[in-house]
């Protein structure tokens, strides 16, 4: 209740975001095809990738109707950017709403999500089990989230497992290759590695990451369903990620998650705004992008539930 005033959208101040967001990405990735310099490319590049993934946020604030949710026009170029970057709204939506309604429980909270095993269900398991289980919570996994998170697992799965919903997914991977094919076609592997294959794996790897350590960090708490209620989630199982102010930019404030999942109408520029002003939101469970913390997350492996905390498999 405390953070429903803040749940007001500012159309102007939206579309300035999304415009000019916009903008520079399609600067960017001009500058990945005419730059001087292949230096300028690089750095082109680069940028484009960071610029994705700040798009990206936006586009998930507009689907949770944080932003400009009257805007038959933002929701039409929207559903296009989330196509182009590998995240079809069908899928998105319905994954993405599901881990809302079940962020931090041990049952049903794999879908949207990384799966958890308590310690009892990983000892139980088939070694194939065990395989997949850590497969999908594996560094090199989130590392390459360009093609098994987004690709596979935004695209490919979805539409195999039900076309008929997803028929968006089979769009994005088709438009995705076709235009893989057209840049090499028409202007070299120079300009698919540049414009789209190290853009996209940047803003993978890092969006990847980003949502595991959301909910994948020192600290963190699981319950059964018995024990789970929406704000006790929000609080005690998502993580705000402290960022100087260059990466909040560019993730577009996605670090003040415990606010986010408090209250998913935020607008993404409001979110600094409520930690300032509320004081209970002020001292939540905290993790950062400081190479010591991102290691410290990713060793996090199983639920230990005598303990009540997330372990590594030493202690398995």
């Amino acid at each position: 209740m405390a953070t429903k005033p803040y749940a007001a959208d500012s159309p102007g101040r939206s579309w300035w975001y999304v415009l000019s967001t916009a903008f520079l990405l399609a600067v960017s990735l001009a500058g990945t095809l005419w730059n001087f310099h292949w230096v300028g490319k690089m750095v082109c590049s680069f940028f484009a990738g960071l610029l994705i993934l700040r798009l990206f946020v936006i586009y998930h604030d507009q689907q949770h109707q944080a932003i400009l949710p009257h805007s038959r026009l933002a929701a039409g170029l929207m559903k296009i950017f989330g196509i182009l970057v590998l995240s079809p709204s069908s899928i998105w939506q319905s994954s993405h709403n599901h881990h809302h309604t079940h962020n931090s429980k041990l049952r049903g909270s794999h879908i949207g999500s990384f799966p958890i095993m308590t310690k009892a269900q990983y000892l139980k398991s088939s070694k194939t089990r065990r395989f997949e289980y850590l497969f999908m919570r594996h560094p090199l996994t989130i590392l390459f989230g360009y093609p098994v998170v987004f690709l596979y697992g935004m695209c490919l799965s979805p539409f195999v497992n039900n076309p008929r919903e997803h028929y968006d997914s089979l769009i994005a991977f088709v438009l995705h290759v076709g235009i893989a094919v057209m840049l090499t076609w028409f202007l070299g592997w120079p300009a698919l590695l540049l414009t789209q294959a190290i853009p996209h794996f940047i803003a993978s790897a890092i969006g990847t990451y980003l949502f595991y350590a959301q909910h994948n960090f020192p600290g963190v708490s699981f319950n059964d369903n018995a024990g789970w209620t929406y704000e006790k989630a929000a609080m005690e199982s998502s993580s705000y990620i402290k960022t100087g102010p260059l990466w909040a930019w560019f993730t577009a404030n996605i670090g003040y998650h415990h606010i986010h999942h408090l209250n998913a109408r935020i607008p993404f520029y409001r979110l600094p705004e409520v930690f300032t002003k509320i004081p209970e939101l002020k001292t939540p469970k905290t993790t950062s992008l400081h190479p010591l913390e991102i290691i410290r997350c990713l060793r996090l492996k199983v639920w230990d539930v005598e303990a009540q905390r997330m372990v590594n498999l030493r202690n398995v």
